[in-house]
């Protein structure tokens, strides 16, 4: 098994990351957080919400109070596993890129 086996390129942009990452930590997030939170426009963000929602990774529950409009978000299991995967990928990749301590048998630059 690879450091990379749970990488995913789909969730690693920073946008989506910190989006997912956002996403993590609750169970609901409403659209107006999640836009100011990530510092979006209304139409960059649903392109965001959109392409994960189409992979499966969120789902998004739109309700209408009186005037008001609002739409929530929340990450399915199966985006929660993708987070869990990607996360504990880079993990792997950063705890073995330790420079001060080089793996037996490597060579270390000289000046």
């Amino acid at each position: 098994m690879s450091a990379t086996d749970g990488f995913d390129e789909l969730i690693h942009p920073s946008t989506r990351l910190t989006l997912v990452a956002t996403l993590a930590a609750a169970d609901w997030a409403e659209f107006a957080f999640l836009k100011e939170h990530l510092n979006l426009s209304d139409s960059a963000l649903s392109k965001q919400l959109s392409t994960l929602e189409g992979a499966g990774y969120l789902i998004t529950e739109r309700a209408t109070t009186g005037r008001r409009r609002t739409v929530r978000v929340s990450l399915t299991e199966a985006g929660r596993q993708a987070f869990d995967g990607h996360i504990a990928a880079l993990q792997a990749i950063v705890g073995g890129s330790d420079p001060r301590s080089p793996e037996p048998g490597s060579h270390t630059p000289t000046s």
